[in-house]
């Protein structure tokens, strides 16, 4: 038992935690449908070991709800649409529900037309973005998410945060093998690497922020209100995030750079006025899908038996590690860290439901 009268060392069946994230979500007004989709979005990613987005955010985003930056419910509504491709309006829902749906979406097109590509605008923050290129990977397809996110990096040359990290992710299927996925923002390191330095009291490499005249700092207790973080591998990681950019915020008519509010640190009244976009490649489009799968694990294969660095044993394909842990959780439940714990508790209390029955 912690300090804040939670046990921490207990593991959680994912079932249960998505029961008791749907129960509060449904006293926040959302349907059963939407909470279910939510919770399957959250606790999965949990699941796969990635707890800073999972349901540690749900508290935030219920907040959010209380206050109006989010709506509980909204129809998303398909603004322009073609043979390929659709543009959708996600009125201000929780990102989860709408990137699920603009993923569905994506996949439809793609069945037809053998790429489908769904922007949305008027979306919020979404948690794992690898969740929704998965969904793509799931029906043997090549899937992609995108999302746009506010100023929080410099470019190089600028000072500031001029432009969002743009994260991204996809995923592909494999035959025998797991399949790949990468998840990733394009700035040197997460933001929460920076803020857990500053929490023990350490310093970062000064290629990974910078302070409010645009020089490499070490300083861990700049972000985020002096300074801005850098883009992964310097002017490559600023071009793609640019790119990303257009292929969301842009794209969709929604808002971009400073027109994006902030999810996390930003008032909660106020709608982040986020786009994201989703695409999706039908393999069996272009070569068999049977096919492709030996030839995925053909690639993977030769990957994995490359000769290794001196002190390696084993080499990782992008995403292995996460459905490992998807596998072992899945079996003997999830074993969530104490701030986890902790938001948890807190969101439990903010709509009146007994933790102490369901996770305790």
């Amino acid at each position: 038992m912690s300090e804040t009268g939670i046990t921490t060392n207990k593991r959680i069946r994912p079932d249960t935690l998505k029961n008791f994230c749907v129960q509060a979500m449904r006293r926040r007004g959302l349907s059963e449908p939407d909470a279910r989709v939510a919770a399957e979005v959250l606790v999965t990613t949990d699941q796969m070991g990635v707890h800073s987005h999972g349901v540690v955010s749900l508290r935030r985003y219920l907040q959010r709800i209380e206050k109006g930056g989010l709506l509980a419910q909204a129809p998303i509504q398909v603004l322009q649409e073609g043979p390929g491709w659709v543009c959708l309006d996600g009125k201000g829902v929780m990102g989860m529900i709408s990137c699920y749906r603009a993923m569905e979406r994506a996949i439809e097109k793609a069945r037809s037309a053998g790429i489908g590509y769904a922007v949305l605008r008027n979306g919020s923050h979404c948690g794992a973005l690898g969740y929704y290129a998965s969904m793509a990977m799931k029906q043997d397809m090549f899937g992609l998410a995108m999302s746009g996110c506010t100023p929080i990096m410099a470019v190089p040359g600028g000072k500031g945060p001029i432009m969002g990290n743009s994260p991204l992710a996809y995923a592909v299927p494999a035959g025998q093998e797991k399949p790949i996925l990468l998840d990733m923002a394009l700035s040197k390191v997460a933001a929460g690497k920076i803020v857990a330095a500053h929490k023990m009291g350490k310093d970062i490499p000064d290629d990974w922020y910078v302070d409010a005249d645009g020089l490499p700092t070490t300083n861990s207790g700049l972000y985020p209100h002096i300074g801005a973080m850098l883009p992964m591998a310097g002017h490559k990681g600023y071009g793609l995030a640019l790119m990303v950019d257009i292929l969301t915020s842009l794209l969709s008519g929604g808002g971009m750079l400073r027109q994006v509010r902030p999810w996390l640190l930003g008032d909660p009244s106020i709608p982040e006025n986020l786009s994201q976009s989703m695409i999706a490649i039908d393999i069996n489009a272009m070569i068999p899908i049977d096919l492709f799968k030996e030839r995925m694990d053909t690639l993977i294969r030769e990957i994995k038996n490359a000769p290794k660095a001196k002190g390696s044993d084993r080499i990782y394909l992008p995403g292995e590690m996460e459905w490992e842990k998807l596998e072992y959780n899945r079996k003997h439940g999830i074993l969530l860290p104490e701030d986890v714990m902790m938001n948890l508790k807190g969101m439990a209390e903010d709509v009146g439901l007994p933790i102490d029955e369901w996770l305790v």
